[in-house]
């Protein structure tokens, strides 16, 4: 089983743990807000349609050949239309800077983000890198030009 490496930032509670996979077959990993001294006992309350960067307290170091892709929690987002912004964000594997959550409200009522929650979770994935070739003529499929749709709705 690969590594990867963690280390706290200054402010983080490391008193969280680190992240964790909840069931033997759970592919993501969840990550918890971990706001500094200042936001830890009212956490932040999030509008709908507001946007903020909640904090992990943690740097990965992610091996080589490896991307780690934050994604939003189902239930988070069923329940109150939380979600990640970029989802799924990379972090790629030469990024040592704390992880931060690019969270946004799409519900309907304000959100109440505490210290501790679990708030989205980080897949690991391979990556491929390819070389590039400039080709006059792409082969042709059944699908070629295309999409947007244009594969159907059933």
């Amino acid at each position: 089983m690969p590594e990867v490496a963690v280390s706290w930032t200054k402010e983080a509670d490391q008193d969280l743990g680190l992240p964790k996979f909840e069931t033997n077959g759970a592919a993501g990993a969840d990550l918890k807000a971990n706001f500094s001294a200042e936001f830890r006992s009212s956490g932040v309350s999030l509008a709908p349609m507001q946007r903020v960067l909640v904090p992990t307290g943690l740097c990965f170091e992610i091996p080589n050949g490896v991307e780690g892709q934050l994604r939003p929690r189902s239930g988070l987002a069923l329940k109150h239309g939380l979600t990640l912004l970029n989802a799924p964000g990379t972090i790629d594997s030469d990024y040592r800077g704390p992880i931060g959550l690019i969270m946004i409200n799409m519900g309907e009522s304000a959100f109440e983000i505490t210290h501790g929650m679990r708030v989205a979770q980080i897949v690991f994935a391979a990556t491929l890198k390819v070389q590039f070739k400039v080709s006059k003529n792409l082969s042709q499929t059944i699908r070629s030009t295309s999409g947007f749709g244009s594969t159907g709705t059933k």
